[in-house]
């Protein structure tokens, strides 16, 4: 559709030689002599072309007017008294240009596409940070069980706060989901929100990566740059898989805890930042401090307010709502065949154990939707990755295998796992959801740590 401009222009002579302009640049055109002929035609304008000095209101207490009802519509003001002052002020009231008459044509077709294409731009960023808003909304995110509504709960007293929040939980649980949350419901909002995979993040780069670096502090640092830290500076990191921090890192880390500082790679300046840190892990780190290989001081700095997600298995009365939410997101990607679930589906989804949880769950269900025929997912429609289900035993009482001490099933899940990785101790540890230093704590116990 061809954008409308508004022309605000009491000298008859030249709001037609600028009608014609735009005409001939493709527009749609309205028109006034007076601001206060121009104000009922704001809201079908995409921009407002408009004389400085008018008859009456002029064009500057006009943009304040549409500044103040938070209308979305830039406005260049054109004038023959350009001063600085005028400028700023305009400027200031929110002007997106001012031109100098007398101005060439060309130059003022230039000015009003370039606005026209900063609105699209501010547009499109308004649109998806509405969107990010609502995905982060109750609504959003899923749990009519007892347990996430606690978490609702505490996740709307401590948002508002600066604390430090430790989120436990399976892989597959949503601990992101909540991180995000957190982040769009406190006072940072519009600030940064930079995630980071502790897992992902090589040991030797991992320094680097957190607080940045300066030219020359290694090999290949032809320039300085900035780490995760100060990107996120007056916003939220979200530090993914704490447990699996090092321990020359876990010190630094403390640190920017305690003092809200850090020194990058290759300096001696100290950088001072505004970071709220929220960690997640899914693994027990009480376990790690009695192995030795997480520090007990980082821990409770990091465990202020801790938010446990519980598995699927553990809130199965949540399976329906999740089941529906996915279909209503997921369908209309793949086709919008697909409308509802029936009960013998939602059965079918009760008694399967989720090892991979809520994420396990979305997959399951997308893999349904385009493999169903009909209106509805039926059980048959239901495709379970048996395959990825961890092997069976027949338990005991404390869910162990008959006859197994729990060493003795701790050894054997860590030798299946060497077994698995072809004793490449690393992809082993990642197989068990370990560090590599908690694991070779655990292979020096069973005396094979060579």
């Amino acid at each position: 559709m061809k954008k409308r401009i508004l022309i605000v222009e009491d000298e008859d002579k030249l709001r037609r030689i600028i009608e014609l302009q735009m005409l001939d640049s493709g527009f749609d055109v309205v028109k006034a002599a007076t601001a206060e002929e121009a104000l009922p035609l704001i809201d079908r304008s995409d921009l407002i072309l408009t004389d400085l000095k008018l008859p009456g209101m002029s064009g500057l207490e006009m943009l304040q007017i549409i500044r103040r009802q938070d209308l979305h519509i830039p406005m260049i003001l054109m004038t023959a008294f350009g001063t600085v002052e005028n400028a700023v002020d305009a400027m200031k009231a929110g002007a997106v240009d001012v031109l100098l008459k007398p101005f060439a044509l060309d130059h003022l077709t230039a000015v009003v596409n370039k606005a026209l294409e900063i609105k699209t731009l501010r547009d499109e960023n308004r649109t998806l940070k509405e969107e990010l808003g609502r995905k982060y909304q109750w609504d959003n995110i899923v749990g009519r069980s007892h347990a996430m509504q606690q978490i609702f709960a505490t996740i709307m007293r401590v948002a508002p706060s600066r604390a430090t929040v430790l989120l436990a939980g399976e892989s597959g649980v949503g601990k992101d989901l909540i991180a995000r949350a957190i982040h769009h419901h406190s006072t940072r909002k519009d600030r940064p929100f930079v995630k980071i995979n502790c897992t992902a993040l090589p040991e030797n780069l991992m320094e680097s990566e957190l607080f940045g670096y300066e030219k020359g502090a290694f090999t290949g640092a032809n320039i300085s740059k900035p780490g995760k830290f100060e990107q996120a500076d007056t916003g939220t990191v979200m530090l993914d898989e704490i447990g699996d921090v090092p321990a020359n890192i876990q010190v630094k880390l403390l640190r920017v805890l305690q003092e809200r500082e850090f020194e990058r790679l290759g300096s001696n300046k100290t950088m001072h930042i505004d970071v709220r840190v929220i960690a997640a892990t899914n693994r027990d780190l009480r376990a790690a401090l009695e192995d030795g290989t997480f520090r007990e001081d980082l821990y409770y700095r990091l465990n202020v307010v801790p938010i446990e997600i519980p598995p699927l298995r553990e809130r199965k009365d949540d399976i329906p709502y999740l089941a529906q939410h996915f279909v209503d997101r997921l369908s209309p990607e793949n086709g919008g065949r697909v409308k509802t679930v029936t009960e013998a589906a939602i059965e079918k989804l009760r008694n399967y154990s989720w090892p991979g949880n809520v994420r396990e769950l979305e997959n399951v269900i997308e893999r349904s939707i385009v493999m169903a025929s009909g209106e509805k997912l039926e059980a048959d429609d239901i495709r379970l990755d048996m395959a990825l289900r961890t092997r069976q035993h027949t338990t005991g009482e404390l869910g162990l295998p008959e006859g197994m001490s729990l060493d003795a099933y701790e050894q054997e899940l860590i030798r299946n796992a060497l077994k698995k990785a072809d004793n490449n101790k690393s992809q082993a540890a990642r197989l068990l959801g370990l560090t590599r230093n908690a694991l070779r704590y655990r292979l020096t116990q069973m005396g094979i740590e060579s």
